[in-house]
């Protein structure tokens, strides 16, 4: 057994993918006397379970889920003041954050093993309101985005988010947001999406934000200004290459802090997750070296090969 190691998993995550992965999940684990396994049985029930084991002393918390699953174990973590570690499995939707952070969390073999000997990486986290982010907090097209692959029934996986924002590109009217950082204060644009990015890619298939590092200790503001549907179109193909940045349309900018001001409280989302805005102006903060994450990558080892089957 060991005692420092525990993993939770939400059997909802992925319309149901880590359910089905269970089983396969506590065998794999058990092989290396990993044996601690809590599931969850309510919406954002992960962030009571990951308190609780740290309570009980588990010092790296393995999230089996996606990237909201293993938001709500990093907020667990960051709360509590301990100095925990948060280790990656795949089991949800898009699951970008891992491909920022080298992990290879479609393995579970090697998730477990990463675990009880791997090294970890100190990473930077973003905060909005009291909410912390460890890839991206997105306005705009992002929540018709996000809230039309809640209505849809298919496909899933990464492809989900890449069918929903194509239905998008002739529906959403766009939003006004006035963007400020430290540096300078931009007049208030019509923006197709507004992106605060502490990884590079979100949404399944979108390299949003190919400039960002999860230690530098900045965030990037990824703003992209409304055009007509046909460039939207372009837009979104180049944002799937990296390549948007290069466009008229779209302007970055890398700092610590910056506020947005909107016509009134945005809804918004956090590593996919939906929120309402209490307010019309928002805050969103670096917070740098906040957060240990198991991953070959902090000993510049590449990520293990992904594996077909359990948590995909």
């Amino acid at each position: 057994m060991s005692p420092g190691v525990c993993v939770i998993v939400n059997p909802a995550a992925g319309r149901g993918r880590g359910g089905r992965a269970l089983a396969e999940i506590r065998a794999t684990f058990a092989r290396h006397g990993i044996t601690e396994v809590r599931v969850t049985s309510a919406k954002h029930e992960e962030v009571a379970l990951a308190r609780r084991a740290l309570d009980d002393g588990f010092t790296t918390l393995v999230a089996v889920g996606g990237d909201g699953t293993w938001s709500n174990v990093a907020r667990a973590i960051l709360e509590s003041g301990a100095d925990g570690r948060l280790g990656l499995l795949a089991a949800g939707t898009g699951n970008d954050f891992a491909k920022t952070v080298g992990a290879p969390a479609h393995d579970p073999d090697a998730t477990a093993r990463l675990a009880l000997e791997g090294p970890d990486l100190r990473i930077d986290v973003g905060r909005v309101e009291d909410r912390y982010f460890l890839n991206v907090n997105g306005f705009g097209f992002d929540i018709a985005v996000l809230e039309d692959a809640g209505r849809i029934r298919w496909p899933h996986g990464g492809t989900l988010y890449l069918v929903s924002a194509l239905r998008q590109l002739l529906a959403y009217p766009g939003i006004a947001i006035e963007v400020s950082s430290q540096l300078r204060r931009r007049s208030v644009i019509r923006h197709l999406m507004l992106i605060i990015a502490n990884a590079q890619c979100f949404g399944g298939s979108f390299r949003i934000a190919p400039g960002a590092s999860l230690t530098d200790g900045r965030l990037d503001a990824i703003s992209i200004h409304d055009a007509p549907r046909l460039r939207r179109l372009r837009l979104l193909g180049a944002a799937a290459r990296g390549t948007h940045v290069a466009l008229e349309e779209v302007v970055t900018e890398q700092a610590t802090r910056f506020v947005l001001r909107f016509p009134e409280p945005p809804g918004y989302e956090t590593d996919g997750e939906y929120h309402q805005a209490a307010s019309a102006e928002l805050e969103v903060t670096c917070v740098p070296r906040a957060l240990r994450v198991v991953t070959p990558a902090a000993n510049g080892g590449a990520p293990a090969p992904a594996k077909e089957g359990v948590a995909q």
